[in-house]
């Protein structure tokens, strides 16, 4: 670990590599688990106030979730995450074609309909980020499901913090990244 301002950063995230393989693994991240993505604060209003702007891009499965559950839901460790469709996938979730599944939000706003991009947690993955009172923690979540992103960026040679540039950059800033870049090399 290694710390940059108030951040508290895992060496894993220089260590590993790691580039999405969605012909692979589908989007399994967006339909596997047992909670929805982790939403800040601020993103809650987000969604409720993109949602009708985001609408017609999702299923009517996604539709029917967040209309009875909310744009947002509590989850069981207490914290904001996106609401489920049987209790497993995300409810912004749509499926291309070929059955990969993609974020509904983010179609929105590659076509201009939101200026919200999605969650900053879905755009970050696989990194995850822990709140705490005087750090935030910057951590590499390894998932099996993602086995295939992982041998796709070790051929590829891209560490995980190179794959997710522009989300850390949209998260803590230009200046960060930059810090993150020097200590990468200065860890080799």
């Amino acid at each position: 670990m290694f710390q940059i301002g108030k951040t508290i950063v895992s060496e894993e995230i220089i260590e590993n590599d790691f580039v999405c393989n969605l012909t692979a693994c589908k989007g399994a991240c967006c339909i596997d688990g047992d909670a929805g993505a982790p939403l800040e604060e601020i993103e809650t209003q987000e969604l409720v106030n993109t949602y009708q702007d985001v609408k017609p891009y999702l299923r009517q499965e996604g539709i029917d979730a967040i209309e009875s559950q909310g744009a947002f839901v509590k989850g069981e460790d207490g914290e904001w995450e996106t609401p489920l469709v049987n209790g497993s996938e995300c409810a912004y979730v749509i499926f291309s074609k070929d059955g990969k599944a993609k974020c509904g939000i983010e179609k929105a706003y590659n076509e201009g309909a939101t200026s919200f991009k999605k969650p900053v947690s879905c755009h970050l993955y696989p990194i995850r980020v822990k709140e705490y009172t005087e750090l935030t923690a910057v951590n590499y979540h390894k998932w099996e499901i993602c086995d295939p992103a992982c041998a796709l960026g070790e051929e590829l040679k891209v560490p995980v913090y190179k794959f997710v540039k522009e989300a850390l950059i949209r998260k803590f800033g230009a200046a960060w990244y930059q810090e993150l870049e020097i200590a990468a090399v200065n860890f080799k």
